[in-house]
């Protein structure tokens, strides 16, 4: 059996350790130890809580004012047409680009803008949640001279862009009927809240259609609603031409029968108003 080469060393080699553990002893706090008793809460952390509701607050209020200062700037130079859309809450051609944030209701924060020579491009910062009007997401924005010249919109079938009023006149009746379309099926399938949520945004591209001012009417009255729906069914009426009815006579039989019921339902919710 062969022995350590060098059994000398072990003994050196322990007192040097033990030597450098020496030279560097472990300090111990010796301040005083909290102890907690069963019972005993944590104390929220008040004073950083404090802080951030502080200064959501403060950013909440500095964006409305924002805003505020955004729509005074646009509707103290904004033509007819213009301030008409800035009331509806839809871009329009011809806007500024602070009628386009009152417009969106959104401020500087809300876009990225590139600009070359007298060109604009708004584009909403978050994709996902950017800024929208009173008939779709926004995509783009584009601006010449300091005025939209074409504004794009996010809409479920893709993009669609407008860059004259006839884009507008055309795209409004096709956006309205598709719209009808879904509130029809909706109602049929009996969810009200959602047909009413449809037929109010095609109302806002397509006011001066009666039948939809009758859908509005029945929605509201399923949804025992009765004094709005009692305004739209004597708008319903309003807005329709009962002389070209009874010229069509039997093309026009359908709104002949929605006048009736429109009557009727008037009669009934004036009676249960009283």
């Amino acid at each position: 059996m062969s022995t350590p080469r060098f059994p000398q060393l072990a003994p050196t080699m322990f007192i040097t350790a033990l030597v450098a553990a020496c030279a560097n002893p472990k300090r111990i706090e010796e301040g005083p130890i909290t102890v907690m008793r069963n019972g005993d809460r944590i104390s929220p952390p008040v004073h950083a809580m404090d802080a951030a509701t502080t200064q959501a607050l403060e950013a909440g209020i500095a964006g409305r004012e924002r805003r505020d200062s955004i729509a005074a700037v646009a509707f103290a130079s904004c033509a007819p047409s213009v301030c008409a859309a800035l009331g509806r809450g839809e871009v329009a051609l011809g806007m500024t680009e602070a009628q386009v944030m009152a417009a969106t209701r959104t401020t500087e924060v809300a876009w990225t803008v590139r600009r070359s020579g007298g060109v604009a491009v708004l584009a909403p910062r978050d994709a996902d949640a950017g800024p929208r009007d009173a008939v779709a997401p926004v995509a783009l924005v584009q601006l010449a001279g300091g005025t939209v010249a074409s504004l794009t919109y996010r809409e479920p079938q893709g993009l669609r862009t407008i860059a004259s009023p006839a884009d507008v006149s055309s795209a409004n009746v096709a956006r309205a009927t598709a719209l009808t379309r879904e509130g029809d099926a909706m109602a049929a399938a009996g969810d009200f809240t959602a047909a009413l949520e449809r037929y109010d945004r095609a109302s806002v591209v397509s006011q001066a259609d009666p039948e939809l001012q009758y859908k509005i009417a029945s929605a509201l009255d399923k949804l025992l609603r009765p004094r709005e729906a009692e305004l739209r069914y004597r708008l319903f009426l309003h807005r329709l031409d009962l002389e070209t009815i009874a010229a069509h006579g039997e093309a026009n039989a359908r709104l002949a029968a929605a006048v009736m019921a429109a009557r009727e339902r008037i009669v009934v919710l004036e009676k249960q108003s009283r």
